[in-house]
């Protein structure tokens, strides 16, 4: 009973006086400015963000029709959510080591033969069953450390999956415009073309009758087939972007076909967009969330690491039951009264010679530690610097729009006048070739501005960060994969629907 109470009065006194190595988390400075450092114009306001399912400004049916097939079948996106269950797996064996780290039942039933020289007597059969058990004590912290860390993880799996989401969603709004501004090339090849070709048709008809030159023929013939020579890159294009559009839907090339109506124009900017504040960013971004949590998982590892530095003490006790020797025994004695067996008491170990590695073990986690640090400054500065490049990428492209469009007007009139006067014999060929190629040219140039100021926009919500508020009740992987796991090994409820589901509430 003496040594009982002592081995009880240990484990209490290390309970009681236990402590947490390592320094706390503290979050480093962003270090963002207030207002954004372009202008953003009367077309960008500056107020919190309303709508966070910015795509939907585009009031295009098929749009969000492709966005939500690839939010289900994605498999990139998916990969990002099987993470989230690893990482969340991980916590789970972090956290169990706070309860005794090693359980066991073991029992044996061993016959012996003694050597006839050793004079130690006749065969016997001896019967062991018993169990044990040891538990180390988060004296210093160590386990409670090992679970911080886990647990920082786990959330940053959570913030990677909603940055796959934004870039994934990004991807597809993007391609989907990329289509739409091939489509619109090829449309304008064609009115070209047969702009074009009712030009060499004169030309022609002037030539074989005598009233024109030749050159003035092959001139428009020129020009016409150089036009036409644009109309398999045009179709390549298109073709090419509806492929990595299926492949973002996860689904084989060709299977986007279906889905898309051809020939839909590009998609129209709102008149206002909500852009926020810089600040925000810290609130929106995923990425810079994941930063400072891996951050917060590093600080911890620090004081893991620390902990090396001490002795680590543990409770360890058995308890068997053990039948047998020279005497008649058998199996049945085991379990008599006189057959148990225990042992019980505190124990530690001090790996005090190992002071070097262990040193330098800290300062390794430490290093990491402020490398994190400067990847989550990083990570803001860069989160800013593409905000503003898309900003300032929006403003210029509108203005290249509202030039542009002028000039196709202009163009447009040109190629009447040009083309009038040289029916009625006031202008040469040259005139009119000149247009044309004015005309051509500058419609090519106002549908990639357009397209461009359309994916500008796109490249600032993604900038933004927006997008994964909405989430909520979408499921981290798909139905097949849960069957399939499932089928594999129990997973027990970690894979059950309202676990699978995405929640916001450890997000903000």
């Amino acid at each position: 009973m003496t040594f009982l109470r002592f081995s009880l009065s240990i484990m209490l006194l290390a309970s009681l006086s236990a402590c947490t190595l390592g320094p706390e988390f503290k979050k480093p400075e962003a270090g963002l400015e207030d207002n954004w450092a372009i202008s953003t114009g009367d077309e960008l306001e500056t107020i919190a963000i309303q709508n966070t399912k910015w795509w939907e400004l585009f009031n295009d049916p098929e749009l969000n029709q492709v966005l939500d097939i690839a939010w289900r079948q994605n498999n990139s996106l998916e990969i990002a959510g099987l993470r989230v269950l690893e990482a969340q797996a991980q916590l789970g064996i972090a956290t169990g080591s706070r309860y005794p780290q090693s359980q066991n039942l073991f029992g044996d039933a061993i016959r012996v033969s003694p050597a006839e020289a050793t004079g130690s007597g006749e065969n016997f059969t001896a019967y062991t069953l018993g169990a044990s058990a040891a538990w180390e004590l988060d004296f210093w912290g160590r386990f409670k450390r090992g679970i911080e860390s886990a647990d920082a993880v786990f959330l940053a799996s959570i913030a990677a999956r909603d940055q796959v989401l934004i870039l994934l969603t990004a991807q597809v709004v993007d391609t989907y415009v990329l289509i739409r501004i091939a489509e619109q090339q090829l449309r304008i090849a064609y009115d070209n073309e047969e702009i074009q070709q009712r030009s060499y048709e004169i030309a022609s008809v002037l030539y074989r009758n005598g009233a024109d030159s030749e050159l003035d023929m092959q001139q428009a013939q020129t020009l016409l087939l150089g036009t036409q020579a644009t109309i398999p890159g045009f179709e390549i294009s298109i073709k090419q972007a509806r492929n990595a559009m299926s492949t973002l839907l996860g689904m084989p090339p060709g299977a986007v076909d279906a889905l898309l109506t051809d020939g839909k124009s590009i998609p129209a900017l709102p008149e206002k967009v909500q852009i926020g504040f810089p600040a925000d960013l810290l609130r929106r971004r995923p990425d810079v969330r994941q930063a400072e949590l891996l951050a917060k998982a590093q600080n911890a590892r620090v004081g893991f690491a620390q902990t090396d530095l001490y002795p680590r003490f543990s409770l360890i006790g058995s308890v068997s039951l053990v039948s047998g020797g020279s005497g008649s025994s058998d199996f049945g004695d085991l379990f008599n009264s006189d057959s148990l067996s225990y042992s019980f008491g505190p124990s530690f170990v001090w790996p005090f010679l190992n002071y070097g590695r262990i040193v330098n073990n800290v300062r390794v986690q430490d290093s990491r530690l402020q490398q994190a640090l400067l990847a989550y400054r990083e990570t803001v500065i860069q989160a800013s610097r593409e905000a503003e490049d898309a900003i300032a990428a929006l403003n210029g492209t509108r203005e290249q729009v509202d030039i542009l469009t002028k000039g196709v007007v202009s163009a447009k009139r040109s190629n009447e006048l040009s083309t009038l006067r040289y029916k009625e014999g006031f202008s040469d060929y040259q005139r009119v070739l000149d247009s044309q190629q004015s005309l051509f040219s500058q419609q090519q140039r106002l549908v990639t501005s357009y397209g461009e100021s359309t994916r500008s926009l796109i490249a600032l919500y993604k900038a933004l960060g927006g997008g994964w508020e909405d989430q909520a009740g979408r499921p981290l992987i798909s139905e097949q994969s849960r069957e399939l796991m499932n089928e594999r090994i129990n997973w027990g409820d970690y894979l059950e629907s309202d676990n699978l589901e995405i929640d916001t509430k450890n997000r903000q």
